[in-house]
């Protein structure tokens, strides 16, 4: 059995009249999907191990209408959005942190105009803050040596310009740090934005998350880390497809950091 892990509801910090540092959002793929909801685990034992005050929205966060969006649904995206705000505003949220950068897209760019006004940072940065203050530190050499290549999610690199926070926090673990050809500006996306995840590819060679693993796999990599859960799904089916799931792992930065030393 693992440590049990914190993790209050905004409702019952309101009930103790309290305010937290910090609203996670869990979003749909961490709330529900088994893989994601490991990610969305390893991000509250770095939580909770650095201190930090946070609650979540439970049973009061619905999806933020990102995939509406992107399928076209404006009126059901304005709708999910309304709703979510009207939460948010009602608990006074100033800041959200999220390991999704898709809900870190939409919440950060998208809300404001619906009035939903928020300071937004995705997971990745907040580790790199924790780290930076001095509120968490990696003092084991799990990953020491270690060859990992970092795949930029599309929403949270090209979108947003956030390459380095990853990096840096990946560095941290002292591991070997190797980039693909395509990466920051110019990284090729896993192939699920867009509300691609939800339906079958379309017909072409090769399937766009199996493209974008083979990139990652000439660098010799022995992980490959993500930072968002719809990446991770599509790079690990992309290692089933080239056959090297007993070879190469497929991680989150978050589940590297909690997996690491002294966590």
């Amino acid at each position: 059995m693992g440590e049990a892990l914190v993790v209050k509801t905004m409702e019952e910090y309101m009930a103790e009249g309290k305010e937290p540092e910090i609203l996670f959002w869990v979003g749909s793929a961490g709330s529900y999907d088994d893989r994601a909801k490991k990610i969305s685990r390893a991000f509250v034992k770095i939580l909770n191990k650095a201190k930090v005050d946070f609650a979540v929205l439970g049973p009061e966060e619905s999806c933020t209408g990102d995939v509406a969006k992107r399928a076209g649904n404006e009126f059901l995206f304005q709708m999910q959005a309304m709703m979510n705000i009207e939460v948010l505003n009602g608990y006074g949220i100033k800041r959200i942190v999220t390991c999704d950068p898709h809900s870190f897209n939409t919440l950060k760019n998208e809300y404001p105009s619906l009035g939903g006004n928020y300071s937004v940072v995705h997971h990745t940065q907040f580790i790199k803050e924790l780290m930076d203050t001095g509120r968490l530190s990696i003092e084991g050499q799990t990953y020491k040596d270690k060859r990992i290549t970092f795949h930029d999610p599309c929403y949270l690199g090209r979108a947003n310009s956030v390459f380095e926070a990853p990096r840096e926090v990946l560095a941290k673990t002292n591991a070997k740090i190797t980039e693909m050809k395509r990466h920051k500006k110019t990284a090729l996306c896993c192939g699920a934005g867009g509300a691609q995840m939800f339906k079958e590819p379309e017909t072409g060679d090769m399937d766009i998350n199996v493209l974008r693993t083979q990139q990652a796999l000439e660098t010799s990599p022995d992980i490959i880390a993500t930072g968002c859960p719809y990446c991770n799904t599509m790079m690990t089916d992309g290692i089933k497809a080239h056959e090297k799931e007993d070879s190469v792992k497929v991680l989150d930065v978050a589940e590297l950091i909690a997996s690491s030393g002294n966590l």
